[in-house]
């Protein structure tokens, strides 16, 4: 019997979700909810940009999709700038019954010594009382901070260093308020956005550190983050707008969990508007972007993932890659136990049902 889904939120994450759950015989949508007044009527298979029509329109009402008694809900509505809300979200759908799977709310992909333990327990307690389960996950914080890491650390003798990374281009980018508002592309130099203030990149991938760290059996002593910006040299233009001469236009950061005074687990983005931007800084292990884990030891490894696709460049790929680990997730989501469920607890998502002989789909 195929398993009941919804979706909420149609951006970039949500809506290669989406595709998945319209062609996957493993699922019945039964509702999508949009944020924009302009969605609600439309077409599920339009909002996915394939070629059919399901039946299934698209809702500016929570209520409609509880009362369709979905098994699951899929969350990829906006979370960086409207937390305690998209916690509220989580709350209500596993208060009634149904399972949550997705990438919104990224401090709960490992809660613990992250955010204040009594968020965590309104988390647990819907989770109880719905006996419902949350899995929180992605590309980075995701599977590159947290499996990856996992499935080489399981080959080491001995482990120094864990250092996970993401270096990208992200001039194809169109997601504004992730580019603008989050990441501070086209401010001055100098001017922090939310997610660069202090603390606050120790909180954003506190997750992906508290989760090796719980894996490796380490005591973190402390979380540590800083911020390199780079100005741009002339106007440019990127896809979400331009980008003038002198504003942010290039910018690294660091977040390290400390063990005994040293940077044990280390998360390090570098994310440029311009493959010619400061050159020193990690360069790409393919052309526009890749992630590369780093484990130094016996053995030490270094691994770079490139994402590709058929149907866009390499920030596409890697929010398809987001989206696969989530809907591909959601089964063994609705069998785990109640609370909140990490990659440490979840079975091994082997991408079972999602073998095709032909690399072709139908788009819109």
């Amino acid at each position: 019997m195929a398993i009941r889904v919804a979706l909420i939120g149609t951006g970039n994450c949500g809506s290669l979700a989406l595709r998945q759950l319209v062609t996957d015989p493993r699922f019945e949508l039964t509702g999508v909810w949009v944020s924009s007044v302009q969605k609600v009527g439309t077409d599920a298979g339009e909002l996915a940009r394939l070629d059919v029509t399901t039946g299934v329109t698209a809702t500016g009402d929570t209520d409609a999709i509880i009362a369709e008694r979905p098994d699951c809900v899929v969350y990829c509505a906006m979370g960086d700038t409207r937390l305690p809300e998209a916690m509220a979200d989580v709350g209500r759908f596993l208060a009634a019954g149904i399972n949550v799977v997705g990438s919104g709310v990224g401090v709960l992909q490992y809660p613990w010594q992250v955010i204040p333990d009594k968020y965590i327990a309104r988390i647990e307690d819907a989770a109880r009382q719905g006996n419902s389960t949350v899995f929180m996950t992605g590309v980075d914080p995701g599977f590159v901070t947290d499996l990856l890491p996992f499935a080489l650390a399981g080959t080491c003798q001995r482990i120094e260093q864990i250092r996970t990374m993401e270096i990208a281009d992200y001039a194809s980018y169109d997601g504004a308020t992730v580019m603008f508002d989050v990441m501070g592309f086209g401010n001055e130099i100098g001017d922090l956005p939310l997610l660069y203030q202090p603390g606050v990149l120790s909180i954003a991938w506190g997750t992906a550190i508290r989760q090796l760290a719980a894996g490796l059996g380490v005591e973190v002593d402390e979380i540590r983050d800083s911020v390199e910006q780079e100005p741009a040299p002339e106007d440019f233009e990127v896809a979400v707008g331009t980008i003038r001469k002198g504003t942010v236009a290039a910018v690294r950061f660091q977040v390290e969990g400390m063990v005994g005074g040293r940077p044990v687990i280390v998360v390090e983005h570098v994310t440029r508007l311009r493959g010619d931007l400061r050159p020193d800084w990690a360069q790409p292990a393919q052309p526009g972007g890749s992630y590369r884990v780093e484990i130094i030891g016996e053995p030490s490894y270094t691994m770079d993932i490139c994402p590709t696709s058929r149907h866009g460049d390499h920030n596409y790929a890697a929010i398809l890659a987001a989206a696969g680990r989530i809907v591909n997730a959601i089964p063994d989501v609705v069998a785990a136990a109640p609370g909140i469920r990490t990659t440490l607890d979840m079975p091994l998502v082997t991408g079972k049902g999602v073998f095709a002989a032909t690399g072709s789909d139908s788009r819109g």
